[in-house]
């Protein structure tokens, strides 16, 4: 098959922004299909942390992106007595950015098609949906049609084709994924089948202090919830009760008779930019990878918001499957590295939607006798604390290192081209650092597969990188490592000693199947 593109994306949200973007930085050609005319242009997305923060350092204009962000400390269960349930405590920093922040995600999106558009490499097709697609054994051919509205005001596509050709596929096309319905594939069900109704608004003047923090309130009579939006932006919450009407939700009368009687706001403190009911559900695809086709996003994965990283989640995908399609490319890793992906990626997404299912729960108990069992079991301390956040257990990772898997440290650093994030200073990819010159444990062959793979290698010391707020030498010295090698994705592959390096070159060469030139 001859291909026009090296990848073809299906869907231009969060997730196939980020791949896209990670894709044209590197040289690959790109085609974006997305059914809608133009970018989302209102706030799904409304939380991210310092991982995600850091995925949008490497693939947009991150001060844009974050531009109205606000830190937030925790996310807090009340009951409707207002006593405290759970407290996740989301303080202090991760990646080099709070560990989380309230964000506005039109600047997310605008920050990252900027810099896929910037790229040269990447061809964006908005309002084209994609209506058939052919995979075969080198590759994969798709159709898409021009997606507007006729005349009675219904989407519909014209009879107008198009048809392109591409070594590889990612469908990026949402919880209802035409790209996972044409291959077959089934999605197992958490069992989650929430309607809540989403009243997202601009704050005409400052509103109360309470609004800046994001509070469930687990009301058995009816949950409801407030978050900001950045700092400029608010949102409402409240649960749609099994059997009621969802019309009468959406009209806009019933949001200022619940803002007024609730919350004692009104016309002059907000004004409403949408008001609709959403259907939360925690649903897996069962298979990420049909050959030279993969899932990514809600199209792999569709997870209940109460813990807030949905779009996370899938931007993690997007740049997990960014860096591995890259190698394989260029030809410097198989193929089989391709199925490292939903390794890594499943578990992890699938650990987030469980713990998310589990505080829907919580937030979801409408029988007061349940409720006050719920209640008594949190005060009695008899319900245990959430797990711990997941970390990559799979696929590339130093099988015998403690930490693999887990996020490498960014900090603010001094080097040749000035100071600030370590990314932004020193360069992001495959990244070995340590606080002594690591060259001369590796012999010329493993230099030279480092070299190949354009492995950034720095020693944060004075003279060399410069450690400007000590990041390093505290996770050095907490950890009790010498150097750590991570990955394009900031996970971590190893970190040890500088003895244990050589073969922990050694092992990731053999992962990632590559051929070391002579």
């Amino acid at each position: 098959m001859r291909h026009d593109f090296d990848v073809a994306i299906v869907g231009y949200g969060p997730t196939g922004l980020v791949l896209a973007s990670a894709l044209g930085k590197k040289g690959h050609r790109v085609a974006v299909f997305e059914r809608w005319p133009g970018l989302y242009g209102l706030p799904r997305l409304t939380h991210i942390d310092g991982e995600t923060a850091r995925i949008v350092q490497a693939t947009g204009d991150l001060d844009h992106a974050l531009r109205d962000a606000l830190p937030l400390p925790h996310y807090r269960y009340l009951s409707a007595d207002g006593e405290q349930l759970i407290e996740l405590d989301w303080r202090g920093t991760s990646c080099g950015h709070p560990a989380h922040l309230s964000i506005y995600q039109p600047d997310i999106e605008d920050a990252i098609d900027r810099h896929v558009r910037a790229t040269g490499n990447v061809e964006v097709n908005q309002g084209w949906a994609v209506v058939n697609l052919r995979a075969e054994a080198d590759g994969v051919q798709l159709t898409a049609r021009p997606w507007s509205k006729d005349r009675t005001g219904q989407w519909s596509h014209s009879g107008e084709e198009r048809t392109v050709t591409a070594k590889y596929l990612v469908g990026a096309d949402g919880a209802g994924s035409f790209v996972r319905a044409t291959l077959g594939i089934e999605r197992s069900d958490t069992g989650v089948h929430d309607q809540w109704l989403n009243i997202d608004t601009e704050r005409l003047r400052p509103l109360p202090e309470r609004f800046s923090r994001v509070t469930q309130f687990c009301d058995p009579a009816r949950g409801h919830m407030h978050m900001p939006i950045g700092r400029s932006r608010q949102r409402f919450e409240l649960a749609v009760l099994p059997g009621e009407d969802v019309a009468a939700y959406e009209d806009p009368e019933f949001a200022w008779r619940w803002l007024g009687e609730k919350h004692g706001l009104g016309r002059s403190d907000v004004r409403i930019l949408r008001q609709v009911v959403y259907t939360f559900q925690g649903r897996i695809a069962q298979s990420w990878r049909r050959g030279r086709v993969l899932l990514a996003g809600d199209a792999a994965h569709t997870t209940p918001p109460y813990l807030g990283q949905g779009a996370c989640s899938g931007m993690r995908d997007g740049i997990t499957l960014g860096w591995k399609l890259d190698l394989v490319l260029r030809g410097l890793a198989g193929d089989q590295l391709l199925d490292t992906y939903e390794a890594e990626r499943k578990p992890h997404a699938t650990a987030i939607t469980d713990i998310s299912t589990a505080l829907g729960k919580v937030a979801n108990t409408h029988d007061l006798a349940e409720a006050a069992a719920r209640d008594d079991a949190f005060r009695s301390g008899n319900v245990p604390p959430p797990p711990p956040f997941p970390t990559i257990v799979a696929g590339v990772v130093h099988p015998h290192s403690p930490l693999a898997g887990t996020l490498a440290p960014q900090g603010v650093v001094r080097g040749l081209s000035g100071e600030g994030r370590f990314d932004d200073v020193v360069g992001g990819g495959f990244t070995l650092v340590s606080q002594t010159d690591p060259v001369g444990v590796l012999d010329a062959e493993q230099q030279g597969f480092l070299s190949r793979f354009g492995v950034t290698i720095a020693t944060v010391a004075p003279g060399a990188v410069e450690d400007v707020d000590g990041t390093y030498q505290r996770w050095f010295s907490s950890t009790g490592t010498e150097a750590f090698l991570s990955r394009p994705d900031f996970h971590l592959f190893w970190a040890g000693t500088l003895a244990e390096l050589p073969s922990v070159v050694d092992q990731l060469r053999q992962q990632l199947s590559a051929a070391v030139p002579a």
